[in-house]
């Protein structure tokens, strides 16, 4: 029997580790006095809540509302909002995944604060104990809270998880491995469908209305029956409840098959010149994150919005794609189609509140082949300085160098809002935490 039919015939064991309230965990890693205190992190323009502390879920507070409908209930409670640091969130993410691929060489990174493990063959050791020891050592390194679910498959396992969560009997780990046939159905059977990973608002309403309501419900349903009324989607969701796996591990995740880059302005945009520098920006992180994943693009849409809840001002959402003679990942070649598109669509008289550009027709950089008029040794001296410029922007920070108004540092009229935005603690060495003696 080979090593691959034997972790095959070993029962199944999957671990979704989460970091609690993660946003708000990271910005108290640092702001120790916002432990206890009721804490929301708003989202791009400070628009609405993206992340709440339990102090703040614990008054009611929804996740994506509107901030400026908090206003008198923050004054009341004292609710504390920041601005989101995606930097520092992304880096914290980066060292919290390097450490929990320590405990298994199978790992699926699944969001910014989740990952899955599989830990089929490590069943020789108590799994709770070693989830005790992960989340241990993560709280001991990183100062960052985490829950982990453990079972047979990767639903079960988020489930597991959500039970780690709610209920503190658990003690942060939850293995539904451990529980017998009696004790599962009770735990699933306290749980609403719609907390199943995959259920939605729709399906909970079609679920419920043919009195489907908790998680056991789901379980008991016909996979077929399943499947003819709602979708094969769902038909697998009903397997992996009753701990038949059907997601694989993704060690590696996809190369995306398009990548956006795109942001409301923080007050509306009038000129062609402020929109083709937001472009610009736009088109340099695009960019980046496109030759990240090793991949060229064939075609840029470049896209415009004005505010649809102001109906009163006119309106234009305009659109174009502009196909590349050369599949790219070469910024300034991606730009220059760029603000050719926004010329042939850019309209005066209108008040702009967001623009975006997409990357489209994506392929391996690899496997992309040169027509018969490339200049191969400039082709060559350009894919040295994008190198070159990623390695400037991984070093000293993103955006410390680019195209047009990449790397300067004064805010622009329509730079995104961040009035509470907490320094970049680990990405910028201008702003590392100083610890001053006490005297």
């Amino acid at each position: 029997m080979t090593f691959a039919e034997s972790q095959s015939a070993l029962p199944k064991r999957i671990a979704l580790i989460d970091v609690n309230n993660c946003y708000v965990s990271c910005e108290r890693l640092f702001r120790p006095d916002l432990i206890g205190k009721p804490v929301v992190v708003l989202s791009n323009n400070d628009g609405c809540v993206v992340a709440r502390s339990a102090e703040v879920k614990a008054l009611g507070v929804p996740m994506a509302a509107p901030w400026f409908k908090l206003k008198a209930l923050a004054k009341q409670h004292g609710i504390i909002a920041l601005s989101s640091n995606y930097p520092l969130y992304a880096d914290m993410s980066n060292r919290i995944m390097s450490m929990l691929a320590r405990f298994s060489p199978y790992q699926e990174i699944y969001s910014i604060d989740e990952c899955f493990l599989d830990l089929t063959g490590y069943t020789h050791f108590d799994l709770t104990d070693y989830a005790q020891t992960m989340r241990q050592q993560i709280r001991q390194w990183l100062s960052l809270p985490v829950c982990v679910g453990i079972a047979s498959t990767k639903t079960l396992a988020k489930l597991a998880n959500h039970i780690a969560k709610k209920n503190d009997v658990w003690n942060g780990v939850c293995d539904l491995t451990t529980l017998d046939a009696k004790a599962l159905r009770h735990t699933l059977t306290q749980i609403d469908v719609s907390e199943v990973w995959g259920v939605g608002r729709q399906h909970t309403a079609a679920l419920h209305a043919v009195g489907i309501k908790t998680v056991q419900d789901l379980r008991d349903a016909d996979a077929n029956m399943i499947r003819k009324r709602y979708s094969v989607v769902l038909e697998r969701t009903v397997q992996e409840l009753q701990g038949i796996s059907c997601m694989v591990m993704d060690d590696v995740a996809p190369a995306k098959q398009q990548i956006m880059s795109s942001r409301s302005f923080g007050q509306a945009v009038y000129t062609l010149n402020d929109l083709a520098e937001a472009v610009t920006l736009y088109v340099s992180r695009a960019a980046e994150k496109l030759r990240r994943q090793h991949s060229v693009a064939g075609a840029i849409q470049i896209h415009l919005k004005t505010n649809p809840h102001k109906p009163k001002e006119p309106q234009y959402h305009p659109s174009i794609i502009i196909p590349l003679t050369e599949a790219t990942s070469d910024t300034l070649t991606l730009n220059a189609a760029a603000l050719r598109g926004l010329k042939q669509i850019f309209r005066s008289g209108y008040a702009y509140s967001k623009a975006g550009v997409m990357l489209m027709e994506l392929s391996s950089g690899h496997q992309a082949t040169a027509n018969l008029f490339t200049d191969m040794a400039q082709q060559q001296k350009r894919t040295s300085l994008m190198q070159t410029l990623d390695a400037v922007n991984l070093r000293f920070g993103k955006n410390s160098l680019g195209a047009g108004i990449v790397g300067i540092t004064t805010r622009r009229d329509w730079s995104m809002k961040q009035g509470g935005k907490s320094p970049n603690y680990t990405t910028r060495w201008d702003e590392l935490a100083v610890v001053s003696a006490l005297g």
